[in-house]
């Protein structure tokens, strides 16, 4: 992620963004919500100006603090099974490159509270000024993210970026009833994609989806 680098979205990458929508379809992405917002947010922004010809490409990157940006599909995949509706208050797990982040916020959730737990992206994100302009709705948080935020819980969904080794319990708590989780867990190479779906009761209904692959969520913050 380069914070200060030079904006520019010019017809090449809208005409490669394009192209990456229909693999996307091709790939089983049906949701056109997501795929125009996919559409609308130009990845390139959040990667170091030496990808800007392969930022269209189905593939992760390397980002600061030994991240990653996800794959496209991934990306559109949680997006889809979270089911963002406007007006939707929204917890993510995971910042990162704030890529995922934007496009929570361009589907029209109220907010977006998101949770980094590496000090340098972080830092690196609040002088994201472009995008923190764009979408004043997105709320950053250095923290851990199996804590949630409480205080500003309950949320409608709750979305997870990284592997979890378990189903955070303070994040169910923090779920409203009605709303929806989308999580990658396993420790390991793979991770399933659980959709969890709490219902008025406060049961749990989990259903499985594809195995993905992940950077492990890890507990506490890292200076």
């Amino acid at each position: 992620m380069s914070p200060n680098r030079d904006y520019k979205d010019d017809f090449q990458h809208k005409g490669m963004r394009r192209k990456l929508i229909e693999v996307l379809r091709e790939k089983g992405i049906s949701d056109e919500g997501v795929l125009d917002a996919m559409n609308k947010i130009p990845r390139h922004f959040f990667l170091d100006s030496a990808f800007d010809k392969i930022a269209y490409e189905n593939r992760a990157f390397p980002i600061a603090a030994d991240q990653t940006i996800s794959h496209p599909y991934t990306v559109a995949y949680q997006t889809q099974l979270l089911q963002v509706k406007k007006g939707e208050k929204v917890l993510e797990i995971g910042t990162g490159s704030i890529y995922q982040t934007t496009i929570l916020a361009e589907l029209g959730a109220q907010f977006v509270f998101t949770i980094e737990r590496q000090k340098k992206l972080y830092e690196e994100q609040k002088l994201f000024y472009f995008f923190r302009n764009q979408y004043p709705n997105i709320k950053f948080f250095y923290g851990d993210g199996f804590q949630g935020l409480p205080t500003y819980g309950p949320f409608d969904k709750i979305i997870i970026t990284a592997a979890a080794p378990f189903i955070p319990p303070k994040l169910i708590e923090q779920l409203k009833p009605g709303g929806i989780m989308v999580i990658p867990v396993d420790e390991g190479e793979a991770q399933r994609m659980l959709r969890l779906s709490k219902l008025e009761d406060g049961s749990i209904k989990e259903e499985t989806f594809e195995e993905f692959s992940f950077v492990p969520m890890l507990t506490g913050k890292n200076q």
